[in-house]
């Protein structure tokens, strides 16, 4: 059957440096995914004062998202298998860039709660194939600089996020940090549809088919497996809607991976897990993602709400983190080539857990802005040496024609440890909110519950840091 996909330019499929170019793409679908990301995680504070709520409230804003990106990654993923990766990339970004629009129209918080789930739905779509693509389109000795680009791309856009988001907000409101991704994602949807290749004939199989059961089974285990965590802050352990919520996600967990394990052509590769290298990489890359936004959301409150800082002001001190990610992040992908990603990853962690402990040990005081913004500074660069390494070697660990799926993968870990560092962070700054009814305070007591939180970050830290190490010790060339 013919292609449905839009041909490159030809001018520019013949350049010698095509390749490069379509890493450029998949680089921009980065950058706006995380720059939307961390300019919301800034907006919390004041979505939260503008629709009258609290944290236990305004922290769907942010979930949905990550919620729905998950559930529509492996399933987009898997239809991009079966019908080619260039449409289903150019349709999340068309879908990303029209629900921005409207998130920036929403009258309520439910409103916006559910354009968030839609916006997801297109993160999802980039998600599912911007790394596959990558890593289809550079050869294999590129590929650790391409996947340094990669994770520096994303790491500007949360750099930038916090500083044009504090702009936005002290100067035109909440509803254009939604509105300022589009003319990003216009201009991303266009490069896209000039620069990247069909999908290659030979890549779909005339009898594959869609995994209907896997699908079904996947999309609730996630589903309320986050909705068990995020509502720790609120249901009781043992109330039935927890337990109900908890048990239902695990079992159709079980279910999934048993029928996924039958499967001809199953939603995800978990064959890949077989491989301890690769699964200790996976949660190395879920852990880092984790301590990356549960860092943003609770130094967001912490400064807007603890510290009585303005947007602007909250914004500038943010960015300390992903900027040092951003000038870490090739740093890294050669360290971890050179003296390999194990120990590199093992570094980064030592680091993040430090910056953690002194942020929680000494640097919420009036007169520590220095000693904080170090503290912040030393975080970012740990996960600069991380995430570049820990991603590309998980990749590599994944048997011989594998990669793309591991690539799937790893874009479906980032997504994971993103809600799970938002879901933890904020399910522990609502409970200690909670003991210490500073729910809808500002001040020292707020920054108390923000400092008893941060130990949560702590445990990723140090479940990062034992999987880096876990990984068997090998040359890397």
């Amino acid at each position: 059957m013919k292609s449905l996909e839009p041909p490159p330019l030809r001018i520019l499929e013949r350049l010698s440096i095509h390749p490069w170019l379509v890493v450029g793409v998949t680089c921009a679908g980065a950058f706006i995914g995380q720059l939307d990301a961390s300019i919301v995680q800034l907006a919390l504070p004041a979505l939260a004062q503008g629709f009258d709520v609290r944290v236990d409230s305004v922290r769907w804003v942010a979930i949905a998202y990550l919620l729905a990106f998950a559930c529509s990654l492996a399933v987009s993923g898997r239809v991009s298998e079966m019908m080619g990766r260039k449409l289903p990339y150019l349709l999340g970004f068309a879908l990303f860039t029209l629900a921005s629009l409207l998130c920036g129209q929403a009258e309520t918080l439910e409103q916006l709660v559910a354009l968030r789930a839609l916006q997801g739905v297109g993160g999802g779509l980039l998600g599912a194939n911007s790394m596959t693509i990558l890593v289809s389109s550079v050869p294999a000795d590129k590929r650790p600089h391409a996947i340094g680009w990669f994770t520096t791309a994303q790491a500007v856009g949360v750099s930038l996020g916090p500083i044009a988001g504090g702009l936005l907000l002290d100067g035109l409101g909440w509803r254009w940090i939604f509105w300022a991704a589009v003319p990003f994602g216009l201009l991303a949807f266009a490069m896209g549809w000039l620069v990247l290749p069909r999908s290659p004939e030979g890549s779909r199989k005339s009898d594959e088919t869609f995994d209907v059961a896997g699908a079904v089974l996947l999309v609730p285990a996630l589903g309320l497996g986050v909705l068990a965590l995020t509502q720790v802050s609120v249901w009781p352990v043992a109330s039935p809607a927890m337990l109900a919520s908890a048990g239902a996600s695990i079992l159709f967990l079980v279910l999934f991976l048993w029928r996924e394990q039958r499967a001809r052509w199953p939603v995800v590769d978990v064959a890949l897990f077989r491989a301890r290298d690769f699964t200790m990489g996976f949660m190395g890359v879920v852990m880092g993602y984790a301590l990356l936004y549960g860092m943003l959301f609770l130094m967001s409150f912490a400064f807007v709400k603890g510290l009585d800082n303005s947007a602007r002001v909250a914004g500038l001190k943010l960015a300390t983190i992903p900027v040092l990610l951003g000038l870490l992040a090739p740093l890294g992908a050669r360290l971890g080539a050179r003296i390999t990603a194990r120990r590199t990853g093992a570094a980064g962690m030592a680091l993040c857990l430090a910056a953690i402990l002194g942020l929680v040990a000494i640097s919420f005081g009036p007169d520590r802005l220095v000693v904080r913004l170090v503290a912040l500074a030393m975080f970012g660069a740990g996960l600069g040496l991380f995430l570049a390494p820990n991603s590309h070697a998980t990749i590599a660990a994944a048997p011989a024609g594998h990669a793309a799926s591991a690539g799937g993968l790893v874009n479906l870990g980032r997504v994971l440890g993103s809600c799970l560092g938002v879901s933890a962070a904020s399910s522990m700054l609502s409970w200690r909110l909670g003991l210490s009814g500073a729910a809808d305070t500002m001040g020292p007591a707020f920054i108390e519950a923000v400092e008893g939180s941060l130990l949560v970050l702590a445990a990723f830290a140090v479940v990062a840091g034992v999987a880096s190490l876990a990984v068997r010790p090998r040359s890397q060339t």
